[in-house]
């Protein structure tokens, strides 16, 4: 973890949390979302190890403009850290969920991507849960 320089946190959820990072390698100074696992958390549960290789299998199989690529996994012998491509915006139920609506036209835009995404990941043999 030494090549990247954490940021604020994007997001937590139940078996880790979310930051916004730097390459401190990288000349393109471009950010990245830094996913970080904790091991015996995902470990100690039945079939999370599988899941957790599942998603990564996903994650490097589909390349699509609305899938997030995931860039590299390190693991380390408390946690495993995804370097994911970091998306603008957030999440799409934050943004309902704060506007309480979506117009038809902004709704209609997103249901578009969302049918092109799970189109192109079912075509290579996955479906995906993470969106952007």
């Amino acid at each position: 973890m030494e090549r990247y320089e954490l940021g604020r946190l994007l997001g937590k959820g139940t078996f880790g949390k979310v930051h916004y990072a730097r390459s401190l390698e990288s000349k393109s100074n471009q950010g990245v979302a830094i996913k970080m696992v904790e091991k015996d958390r995902v470990l100690n549960k039945v079939g999370q190890s599988e899941q957790i290789r599942r998603e990564i299998t996903t994650m490097r199989l589909v390349a699509h403009r609305n899938i997030v690529e995931l860039h590299e996994v390190m693991v380390t012998r408390n946690k495993i850290y995804f370097v994911m491509e970091y998306v603008k915006g957030g999440e799409l139920f934050n943004k309902i969920e704060k506007s309480g609506k979506l117009t038809e036209a902004t709704a209609h835009k997103y249901f578009q991507q969302l049918i092109v995404q799970r189109i192109t990941a079912t075509a290579e043999g996955c479906i995906c849960r993470v969106t952007r």
